[in-house]
């Protein structure tokens, strides 16, 4: 939960104190917009139920009873909440109404006026809440009228140091853009096909989270995921290289990882990708340490079958608390939600090592037809998780098993300080595999190729392939006389 600064209070959303950097600034007006279903009302109930002192809630459309029920099926207890309700009565219907000499402000206007001024002088609320309160400009005879009215509210409540959350509905036929302007702040609720979204787009006198926040709305409420922004995430971590956990992979990379970077681990389906990750998450186990893998492509059950048959004892990992396994689903979660789910590992349970897989997974959850996007979210996440000194793997997975060679699958290669490849080659009739580094930032590497193999007994590379050529593509061909292959076994 964020800390409120001096000063400051709370949303009764605890991320969304952390967008607002630190909370509301008390006896203020905030404007909550959206269309119907939004989570307009939901919103200004965390409001009313987050702080001490009384709370008044003013309710000019939807009855006090419909109000608390709704609340208490997600989880908000509306029991210390003191409702002026003044949503209209079924007489209202019945008895059909009519304003042909007085204008309905002159009617129901001044009626409404009195009794706000009457709850907040008797009740003496801290906090208070309106509902919606473009109902008003349906009293007010001409918008002029309107903009006065408003104004002459919110500076009482102000003189009362009351802080007032109101909503409305902004409409072709009665837009709300008055009521943005003389508030002091304004959240715009959405909802479209990729989910719910908050954005700040208002805020007096201090600084907020930009971007559009994911919203869920649970049994327990409103959740609130903030756009990840890596700054201020910094934290003071050890320079040194970690073992990836066999001898040879820590040659081919001058000495093993540097903590606290991006590796890649590029290459075809099947090739090896996720079980290079795991590996170093064993030797990561070894040293103590904690590790989380987010499969978006693969399930837990397979994955640790997979790994117990080479001699990878992620089950043991598991039991032990050194490694963490989450099924992420990419079509149902948003970058801001995975990038919450890291940063829950990352600081409250210590997570060293993350690993990712894969990629491709990943860009299903931003839901973007093009690259930036993925870049974007992911650069940022990654940019968190080295600034945290976490190494972090990510599997890119190759589209093609052999032939025309690239180091990584949509663009992504700028944000690794590592790129570890495999890729199959045939020879003699034989499928095979090699590993190789296309790049380390921290310090020079091995340029050979080496043999990469998965059996029983785990992972091996072998020696450096420095009689074949053309590996790359797959198809390699001996360079010199003898059987190359061979000499390598």
């Amino acid at each position: 939960m964020v800390s409120l600064p001096d000063g400051r209070i709370s949303t009764g959303i605890s991320d969304l104190d952390d967008v607002l950097c630190g909370g509301l600034i008390p006896s203020r007006s905030y404007m909550v917009s959206g269309d119907p279903g939004t989570g307009k009302t939901i919103l200004g109930l965390h409001f009313l139920t987050a702080g001490e002192g009384e709370s008044l809630y003013v309710n000019l459309e939807e009855p006090a009873e419909e109000i608390t029920r709704n609340a208490a099926a997600v989880g908000i207890d509306t029991d210390d909440v003191t409702f002026l309700d003044l949503s209209p009565a079924a007489d209202v219907f019945v008895e059909e109404r009519e304003y042909d000499v007085f204008t309905p402000d002159d009617v129901e206007g001044s009626s409404l006026r009195s009794a706000i001024v009457e709850a907040v002088y008797d009740i003496e609320p801290a906090r208070m809440f309106i509902d919606p309160m473009s109902e008003l400009q349906h009293l007010a005879p001409d918008t002029y009228q309107l903009r006065q009215q408003v104004s002459s509210l919110l500076r009482f409540l102000r003189e009362q140091d009351v802080t007032l959350l109101f909503t409305t509905q902004s409409t072709s036929d009665v837009p709300d853009d008055d009521l943005q302007y003389l508030s002091d702040g304004t959240f715009e609720l959405t909802q479209d096909d990729e989910g719910r979204h908050l954005r700040v787009t208002k805020f007096r006198g201090s600084q907020t989270r930009g971007g559009a926040h994911t919203v869920r709305i649970t049994d327990d409420g409103i959740v609130v995921y903030p756009v990840l922004i890596p700054d201020g995430h910094v934290v003071d971590f050890p320079d040194e290289t970690i073992s990836a956990g066999i001898p040879e992979l820590n040659q081919l990379l001058g000495g093993g990882l540097s903590r606290g970077t991006v590796t890649i681990i590029n290459g075809p389906s099947g090739v090896g990708k996720t079980t290079l990750g795991a590996q170093v998450m064993k030797e990561a186990a070894g040293r103590g340490e904690r590790s989380v893998i987010y499969m978006f492509e693969e399930t837990t059950r397979t994955f640790v079958t997979r790994c117990t048959a080479v001699d990878i004892p992620v089950d043991t990992m598991v039991e032990r608390g050194t490694l963490r396994i989450e099924e992420v689903q990419p079509l149902t979660q948003s970058p801001a939600e995975f990038a919450s789910m890291v940063r829950t590992d990352v600081e409250e349970r210590n997570a060293e090592v993350v690993l990712i897989d894969g990629i491709d997974g990943y860009r299903l959850s931003i839901r973007g037809e093009d690259d930036d996007s993925l870049h974007r979210e992911i650069g940022a996440l990654c940019r968190y998780l080295r600034s945290r000194g976490v190494t972090t793997l990510l599997v890119d997975s190759a589209e093609t098993v052999t032939g025309e060679f690239r180091a990584t699958h949509g663009g992504v290669s700028y944000i690794a300080d590592n790129i570890l490849f495999l890729r199959y080659l045939e020879v003699h009739g034989e499928l095979r595999k090699a590993i190789g580094v296309l790049k380390k930032r921290t310090s020079d590497y091995e340029r050979a190729l080496r043999e990469f193999r998965i059996t029983e007994y785990g992972l091996s590379v072998g020696a450096p392939l420095r009689s074949l050529r053309g590996i790359l593509e797959g198809t390699p061909e001996v360079v010199g006389d003898g059987d190359a292959w061979d000499e390598h076994q």
